[in-house]
């Protein structure tokens, strides 16, 4: 089967949406770090609409820092790959044609650094999920110890972590006498480009302080909330599309037709007018981040971890049982929702709605295991500080305890029926032997494992309420089993 190319385009249906810019002579004015699923279904899909209603010079080079695999798959595509937007059994396809290049750090890391420093590059943008910062993800510094910090520190021309990489160019921009781009988070963290500023800033003044001096003044590090739900591509997702296109596309992503970027109108240079494509640039992100973390992504975890343990492969799945979608809603209403302000003009009740909607779309296939991923670097934001805001105000925070007590189940490594968890998360190993040490004494386990203070700082050991609740939480799913726990606290 042939691959979808620039020489076979035009044989792709009519129905197809595809650019309709000259796409292969557009300057690349972007670099992006960490060019997975999300990046290709939002920030690429934005540009790819500026660059279609408006042009400009504004083409994305797509850097990975761990592999060269999505450059395998867009390389051979000339670096198109089709965006299938699914809303349940409605499917619409669109060719995207605003990534450029790919550039692979760990094949040659001079290179991938000497791209990075281009004075051309007025925007660096990162998707390289919350571990890929290197931090500790309760207080937001640098964490010094992490290994790959350890080697950049003392290789910074051959760096292998994102803040390594970015420093290296930093530099080399510093040295030249360049001006420096727009570093631009857009992960799901609270206050991500203050984040970003804080690790890059720490590490800079680690290697001098002249340099950390130049970044904090020529630097800007805007926050973003980004919005879209894009589960894994999967080898039959590729079958299908292969069917409508009647060509390979390796490159392809699936995604919901919701989107949502919104931008701190904060740049030290040159910036696309993503604006006129339907993103936001505001003076303030927080309010819209707070809302999208703890009522989306919290909600998410929780009914990932508990939709899990329940026998629930997909998130949609978890929503056809009623219990589950009261215990949503009850989370939104009551422990998020507690804890969010609601942006002038915005409807917040019909957001959560539409987010519920979004959660049942089974046309995703979203599955709960890909979302239990690296939970010790989500929870914090997604879930412990509305937990904090809740303790402060003395309010509810039930379906909290819930939560992180079905997230220390999944993270012990065996499901309801003995059988072995795939645990993927930075901390699997240590979180694991903590559950084992007393894997019987549910109460020696929570004590045991609030004591990871990356996860749980070193305060909320101390709150008994919340330990108690997740104890008592813990005990209920050893009697009754997560789905039954769930049915009786929350009868539809």
């Amino acid at each position: 089967m042939s691959r979808l190319n620039q020489f076979t385009l035009s044989s792709v249906p009519i129905e197809v949406k595809r650019p309709n810019y000259d796409y292969q002579n557009v300057k690349p004015g972007i670099i992006h770090l960490g060019v997975g699923a999300f990046h290709r279904a939002h920030q690429a899909v934005y540009t790819d609409k500026l660059l279609s209603e408006y042009g400009g010079d504004w083409g994305i080079i797509g850097a990975d820092l761990r592999s060269g695999r999505v450059r395998d798959q867009l390389d051979p595509q000339d670096g198109l790959y089709t965006v299938a937007i699914r809303n349940n059994d409605e499917k619409k396809l669109a060719i995207i044609g605003s990534l450029r290049a790919e550039c692979v750090g760990p094949e040659c890391p001079f290179h991938a650094v000497d791209m990075l420093a281009s004075p051309s590059i007025k925007i660096v943008s990162l998707t390289i999920t919350e571990k890929g910062y290197c931090h500790d993800p309760a207080t937001g510094n640098l964490n010094v110890r992490h290994p790959e910090i350890q080697h950049d520190l003392k290789n910074i021309d051959t760096p292998k972590s994102a803040p390594g990489y970015i420093v290296a160019s930093l530099k080399k921009r510093w040295e030249s006498g360049s001006p420096s781009p727009t570093l631009m988070s857009c992960d799901n963290l609270p206050n991500n480009g203050k984040v970003l500023q804080k690790v890059i800033v720490q590490f800079a003044t680690l290697l001098d302080k002249e340099l950390a001096a130049w970044i904090k003044d020529n630097t800007a590090f805007p926050c973003t909330m980004v919005d879209r739900i894009v589960p894994a591509t999967t080898p039959e997702d590729k079958t299908a599309l292969e069917g409508i296109l009647g060509l390979r596309d390796e490159g392809m992503v699936s995604c919901e037709p919701f989107m949502q970027w919104v931008i701190e109108d904060n740049f030290c240079s040159e910036r696309p007018a993503w604006e006129k494509v339907g993103a936001l640039i505001v003076k303030d992100v927080e309010i819209f981040e707070h809302m999208k973390l703890r009522l989306l992504n919290g909600s998410h975890s929780a009914l990932a971890y508990c939709g899990y343990l329940a026998g629930f492969e997909t998130i949609s799945d978890v929503m056809a049982e009623p219990s589950f979608v009261k215990m949503c809603e009850v989370f939104m209403d009551r422990e998020a929702g507690q804890t969010v302000i609601e942006p002038e003009g915005f409807n917040i009740s019909e957001y959560k709605k539409q987010l519920r909607a979004r959660f049942s779309n089974w046309g995703l296939q979203h599955r709960t295991w890909q979302i239990a991923m690296d939970g010790s670097q989500k929870l914090p934001q997604r879930l412990l500080d509305t937990l904090r805001d809740q303790l402060q105000a003395s309010g509810n925070i039930d379906i909290i305890c819930l939560a992180v007590a079905a997230w220390v189940r999944y993270v012990s490594g065996v499901d309801e029926d003995g059988n072995a968890i795939d645990v993927r998360d930075p901390l699997a190993e240590r979180l694991k032997a903590l559950c084992d040490k007393n894997p019987n004494d549910r109460v020696a386990m929570v004590k045991d494992v609030l004591t990871v203070n990356e996860v749980f700082g070193r305060d909320l050991r101390h709150e008994t309420c919340f330990s108690d609740g997740v104890i008592r939480w813990l005990e209920l799913f050893d009697k009754k089993g997560v789905l039954q726990s769930v049915r009786d606290a929350f009868p539809a």
